[in-house]
């Protein structure tokens, strides 16, 4: 039976390119987000919402045989004239609100929607990208204070994941990754004067990603990964 992965936010730039290099070395993808086209392989579904919880449950039934893992690319760093916080002031409970929707609970809905799938003899594979701005302990600058609270969280929701899946199925994995800085939606109005050795393609993003999620292991589980594969403390 052909393997599949779950590829959720596949209408981003780096969704889009991780779909195409999952399917390159021939895994049968299944895509979610958004926006798109729908298919039987694709779901038009804002995952933000409690409710869809129970419809991406129905929509795996038939499609979870040969899923041998998840990346989650759903994540929100500006909106119109919202933008990353550059002081106390600038904090907003609607803001922050917004942010933990999609940063955080867009992943905890597809989780628990797969929840009632993952069973003992389970080796699925769980990579949801996140920030390395979501480290606590590596927090040098402070500002952006919804972006680095709502991926904190994030983190936290990852390392209780882990934890419960590694024993409900103890050839689980999961983990966290910082993807590094790519031209995208989500990065241009932040990007004008970034380093240009260090922005990084979606091509080679999608990769970096692909490779870290092929080497997951029950050993590394529970960690947040830089796109070079090594740790990031929380």
């Amino acid at each position: 039976m052909q393997k599949s992965v779950l590829v959720v936010g596949s209408h981003g730039t780096i969704g889009k390119a991780i779909a195409i290099q999952l399917q390159d070395l021939g895994y049968q993808v299944l895509t979610l987000s958004r926006e798109g086209k729908e298919s039987d392989n694709h779901l038009i579904l804002s995952m933000s919402e409690p409710e869809s919880v129970a419809v991406l449950s129905r929509w795996l039934e038939r499609r979870v045989e040969g899923l041998v893992g998840v990346i989650q690319c759903a994540g929100l760093l500006h909106s119109g004239e919202k933008r990353p916080e550059k002081n106390l002031k600038q904090l907003s409970g609607d803001w922050l609100s917004q942010s933990m929707a999609v940063n955080v609970m867009s992943h905890v809905h597809v989780a628990q929607a797969l929840d009632g799938f993952v069973k003992r003899h389970s080796k699925l594979r769980w990579l949801s990208l996140s920030a390395k701005v979501g480290s606590i302990e590596d927090n040098g600058l402070g500002g952006w204070y919804s972006y680095r609270m709502s991926k904190a969280a994030l983190n936290m929701f990852i390392k209780n994941l882990s934890i419960e899946w590694g024993r409900k199925a103890p050839a689980s994995s999961v983990i966290a990754m910082h993807p590094g800085t790519t031209p995208s939606t989500l990065s241009k109005p932040f990007t004008t004067n970034w380093p240009k050795d260090k922005l990084y393609s979606p091509e080679l993003t999608a990769k970096r990603i692909v490779t870290v999620f092929e080497h997951m292991t029950p050993e590394r589980s529970g960690k947040l990964y830089h796109h070079d594969g090594s740790v990031i403390p929380w």
